[in-house]
């Protein structure tokens, strides 16, 4: 007998899925289980270029059940030395569309929503109606933060990365628990138009990005709350640091919130 939640989703796993994640399915504290949760998942990914492209194929691969993918942009030409899901004849393209036109041969089975918009204060909340978790893919501060209140709101976790040149850094935010990026980044700060980057330098990051989401949403190992790991890729250095939630944060300081209730991630994390 198969079983689905209200969404369509199988609670096992086929004949096929168990071929196609077996390797991922041998690890000892993944198992079939851990399969079955990233079947289950709903993940959005804010922003499809350079963190976003490895971090959708990276997901699709894993199996994770539906992918959101939300970016307002076109693919260009400047794109392509980091943006590995843009191809030269995607150029012109909206890059949501671009993206799943990829990962649908990828992975044929998993659910996609390419949204075209750009996110906004006013928009935010609908966007994230569903969702299990969110990878900030973003390349401004602006709409960071916008993303980062959404979350809080609504205590969806999420986890950050950000890229310039060959640094990179990365956290996982899980609203009540630990600090949000409003405690952590100052308001203001001001991005630059176009900013240098080497496009192994996204790879590396959004790759522990997506190593992250499964952890969290399969429930093991060790993950990067309360804590920023600062890539230098031109020392190759490794380093982490340890951030505290403000209690005076305008953001998550205002009250206390629940994780997103949900039997994927707030029975592994509450």
């Amino acid at each position: 007998m198969k079983i689905t939640t209200n969404n369509g989703i199988s609670l096992s796993l086929t004949e096929d899925e168990l071929k196609r994640y077996n390797r991922q399915i041998l690890l000892p504290s993944f198992g079939e289980e851990g399969q079955i949760k990233l079947k289950r998942s709903h993940v959005l990914i804010a922003g499809v270029g350079g963190l976003g492209s490895p971090v959708s194929i990276y997901l699709a691969s894993a199996g994770i059940g539906r992918l959101t993918l939300v970016d307002s942009d076109r693919v260009e030409l400047s794109n392509l030395n980091r943006q590995i899901l843009h191809w030269e004849t995607n150029i012109g393209e909206r890059k949501v569309f671009s993206a799943c036109d990829k990962l649908k041969n990828i992975n044929s089975t998993i659910k996609l929503f390419p949204i075209h918009e750009k996110i906004t204060e006013k928009n935010i909340v609908k966007l994230l109606d569903g969702v299990d978790l969110v990878i900030d893919c973003l390349d401004n501060m602006e709409t960071r933060f916008i993303l980062n209140e959404g979350v809080v709101i609504l205590g969806i976790p999420m986890i950050h990365g950000g890229i310039h040149g060959l640094l990179g850094e990365i956290t996982t935010i899980i609203p009540g628990l630990t600090p949000c990026l409003e405690c952590i980044f100052q308001r203001g700060y001001k991005d630059k138009e176009t900013f240098p980057v080497l496009g192994a330098t996204p790879g590396v990051i959004a790759t522990l990005q997506v190593m992250e989401a499964i952890k969290l949403i399969v429930g093991f190992g060790k993950l990067l709350i309360g804590k920023m790991l600062y890539v230098n890729g031109e020392e190759m250095e490794f380093i982490t640091v340890d951030y505290q939630r403000k209690k005076d944060c305008k953001v998550c300081g205002k009250k206390d919130i629940d994780i997103k209730s949900n039997d994927i991630i707030s029975s592994n994390y509450k």
